[in-house]
């Protein structure tokens, strides 16, 4: 059993991040010591890093919340699972679209400025102009 900071250096997730996962329900109640104090097993540390992960990856709580449930009956179908990642994939390439445009806008910006005046400068004039 270990205390909370020995959970977030193992885990590699923030201290507050853990009380929080803890109030929304992803990370069940810790145990508590006779001081009061959390304590937590390995399994924490391995549901955090699964967690961890699913947010790195841009997984909303609801959706990690919904593998977890999947992770706990390994008899299910994956099928669910598949269908979470095909939609976050689908939400991954539309923000690279939309960035795409924003860097290539970006580039143009700044290709056209001269470094000279502000009154001449085609970024100040782009961000004036755009609508």
């Amino acid at each position: 059993m270990m205390p909370i900071g020995t959970l977030a250096k193992q885990s590699g997730v923030h201290i507050e991040t853990i009380r929080y996962y803890e109030r929304v329900g992803v990370l069940p109640k810790a145990l508590r010591a006779a001081n009061g104090r959390r304590i937590y097993g390995q399994q924490d540390v391995r549901r955090l890093a699964f967690i961890r992960h699913a947010r790195d990856l841009g997984f909303e709580l609801a959706s990690v919340r919904a593998l977890l449930a999947l992770q706990e009956t390994p008899e299910l179908s994956c099928k669910s699972a598949s269908d979470l990642a095909s939609a976050q994939l689908l939400a991954v390439e539309s923000r690279l679209s939309r960035l795409n445009v924003l860097r290539d806008e970006l580039k143009r910006m700044v290709r056209g400025c001269k470094n000279g005046r502000v009154m001449d400068c085609r970024v100040i004039d782009a961000l004036s102009t755009m609508v």
